[in-house]
């Protein structure tokens, strides 16, 4: 069983500072058991990063808000969807359940905030307001956005015994990278407007097939493992987990260099780690 003190003195040993700006990606269950439940693993990480620190989660949304229209849904399923699902409320709804168990701990604590979109972050500490201070409702994770003020933060991506093919802020480099072919998702949210449900329609560089038709399987976490390798990057335990500390900066032209190889060649995925 790990304590919220053992688990801060953890982070402190991996690299975590004071004043922080961290975007965390978590596994509860890679932890191990936590004396007090999962909470203490979010709360360890503020005591580590202290008042003066930022930690963001990438929160997103409940099941078929994002769906309409992707393709993805059976034309039966869509239909209900659309006669069915309520507005989205970005302040209520939960998180997306694919993003671990986590980001739900910390959205509903005293002291986070989210952001009015249905890409949202969750964020705490110093540079919190800043961060989620604009999002466009287009292409929410490009210029502009969250993902692109939290890099000019030199924020660090905390990787907590979780799927590296599950690093949001690669999207950001996606979105912003100057190659041919991008895939682009347009889809329909329902929000609330003057007291009514709307559908209002959204766009992004396409998030769940993947950027470009050249990407392989699993090619964030490809791009992960080998910047981690390249920078001899070894990581360290939190508790239970391997866990690595990543700076944002160097991993985005890491795998915007890597992207636009691969987009013109297909084949150079192959200098990737497997």
């Amino acid at each position: 069983m790990h304590s919220r003190q053992e688990l801060a003195d953890d982070f402190r040993r991996l690299g975590v500072r004071a004043g922080d700006t961290l975007m965390v990606h978590a596994s509860v269950r890679a932890v191990g058991e936590v004396a007090g439940g999962p909470d203490q693993i979010h709360l360890a990480l503020k005591d580590a990063v202290t008042a003066a620190g930022t930690l963001m989660m990438y929160a997103s949304c409940p099941a078929y808000y994002d769906e309409v229209g992707r393709g993805n849904l059976t034309r039966d399923q869509e239909r209900e969807v659309l006669e069915k699902l309520p507005a989205f409320d970005p302040f209520t709804a939960r998180a997306q359940r694919e993003n671990g168990a986590l980001v739900e701990f910390f959205r509903s604590y005293p002291g986070s905030t989210v952001n009015a979109h249905v890409a949202r972050f969750v964020v705490w500490g110093q540079r919190a307001a800043h961060l989620i201070a604009e999002q466009p409702w287009d292409f929410p994770f490009g210029t502009r956005s969250p993902l692109d003020r939290f890099m000019q933060l030199d924020g660090r991506i905390l990787l907590l015994g979780c799927d590296h093919d599950h690093v949001t802020f690669l999207h950001y480099t996606e979105h912003v990278v100057d190659i041919p072919g991008k895939r682009v998702a347009t889809f329909k949210v329902p929000v609330a407007e003057n007291g009514s449900r709307v559908w209002r329609e959204m766009k992004e560089v396409d998030t769940s097939e993947g950027a470009h038709r050249n990407w392989p399987d699993r090619f964030f976490a490809r791009l992960v493992d080998t910047y981690l390798a390249r920078t001899s990057n070894r990581g360290g335990r939190v508790g239970a987990a391997q866990c690595y500390l990543v700076d944002a900066r160097g991993l985005h032209q890491f795998a915007e260099r890597v992207m636009m190889d691969v987009a013109s060649n297909p084949a150079t995925a192959a200098s990737l780690v497997p």
